[in-house]
């Protein structure tokens, strides 16, 4: 029989063994990495199994690293690049049992330039949720049979920039950056490093089967704002921080509390609310309709905004319709061009009550100095369409108004 093995100073071990190599931005990162590497050891006892995200602007900011220590310590480790679906749906199904899957470059998936690669996105969203499968035909010519192939197991991703919100939302996100000069770790050598993980790996192993009922009929209690889909993310590392004990579960809850918070702050909307908050705080801002050549002309000029490189090329108006039809009307139809009359002609544009519903139930509440952020230019619209500058000259503090020049 195993002796006892204490769950809270094994953890410890394994976050300590992290510090050595890693450097994370926050503290509260040690606690959610070591409590997923034991997690991975369990996540069969689970409904969901939350994906861990290292992710950061630039190369050299440590993600490799990162996976390379996790892959010392999980179960079954498969570190891989750029692997096709139908290799990856194999090795889950394989019965030698369900690998923990370490993916690289993560953005050569789910970045801008990304082809081709439905199916391996479908397999990476999917697996999060216990019981998902997909169905593959198997077998030679018309002797195929559709057979369905599991993709529920733990994954682990590193990679540059952002991801979609179908993973992000799915992922505990540790945002990575380089190191500060003053900033040390410790230098990883596989062959004499690997085996203290190894190490590791094993006496998180054999905790594991000592707290697997445990764990399996747990039931954790989640902080307070903590539901939805960041509650599915996180219950399963908090319940292994509970079978731990010690400090173990107020660590964790105050790191899903901090973690969670980070996340809404570096991903505060997705591209399209985004485009949705910067419509109402920037370009209409009390106009009650606006040309789509007016509106394209001030998100161009928006700085740090996305609008002006789009891929290498500005948003265009049927890009904007495109992301704006996404979003309904306050009736339930998608937000659509309408014509809008001005002294000039009648072009196409967007107005406000049309988007009224979609700032209600997407944007975050303005903030009172949003709008000092905007463009004081007025810009020069072609296609007949008139942008009046109506604000208050002799104020020059003040924002000027844009509002449509249109005649009745």
């Amino acid at each position: 029989m195993t002796d006892h093995i204490d769950g809270a100073a094994l953890l410890a071990e394994v976050e300590a063994f992290h510090r050595r190599f890693n450097k994370f931005p926050r503290e509260a990162a040690y606690v959610a990495v070591a409590l997923w590497d034991a997690h991975a050891h369990l996540h069969d006892c689970f409904d969901s199994t939350p994906r861990i995200a290292f992710l950061s602007p630039e190369p050299g900011s440590g993600k490799s690293r990162a996976l390379e220590i996790t892959e010392t310590l999980v179960p079954r480790p498969l570190m891989t690049v750029n692997p096709s679906a139908n290799a990856l749906f194999r090795v889950v199904s394989s019965d030698e049992g369900r690998p923990t899957i370490l993916f690289d470059e993560i953005d050569t998936i789910y970045g801008p330039k990304a082809n081709g690669n439905e199916e391996l996105r479908a397999f990476l969203n999917s697996g999060y949720r216990r019981g998902a499968s997909s169905l593959r035909c198997v077998g030679d010519g018309s002797n195929q049979t559709a057979t369905p192939f599991p993709s529920f197991c733990a994954v682990a991703v590193a990679g540059l920039g952002s991801l979609p919100d179908t993973i992000l939302t799915r992922s505990i996100i540790i945002r990575m950056r380089k190191r500060a000069p003053n900033e040390k770790v410790e230098s990883y050598r596989q062959r004499i490093h690997e085996k203290e993980g190894h190490a590791l790996r094993e006496r998180l192993a054999a905790w594991a089967d000592q707290v697997r009922d445990q764990v399996t009929d747990a039931w954790p209690q989640l902080p307070e704002g903590i539901s939805d889909r960041p509650a599915d993310v996180w219950e399963p590392l908090l319940a292994v921080a509970e079978a731990a004990g010690g400090t173990w579960p107020e660590r964790a809850r105050a790191a899903c509390v901090e973690l969670v918070a980070a996340a809404k702050d570096d991903d505060a909307a997705s591209i399209g609310v985004r485009l949705l908050t910067d419509l109402r705080d920037h370009v209409l801002r009390g106009a009650d309709r606006m040309p789509t050549a007016a509106i394209l002309a001030i998100l161009h000029s928006l700085e740090d905004a996305p609008w002006s490189d789009m891929n290498g090329r500005p948003l265009t108006s049927r890009g904007l319709a495109k992301m704006l039809a996404d979003y309904p009307t306050a009736d339930n139809k998608p937000i659509k061009p309408r014509s809008i009359r001005t002294s000039s002609g009648v072009p196409k544009g967007y107005y406000a009550e049309d988007l009224a519903d979609a700032w209600l139930r997407y944007c975050p509440p303005p903030s009172p100095t949003s709008a000092t952020s905007a463009t004081s230019a007025t810009p020069q619209v072609s296609g007949g369409a008139e942008v009046a500058d109506t604000g208050d000259v002799a104020d020059s503090s003040a924002t000027p108004h844009l509002t449509v020049a249109r005649t009745a």
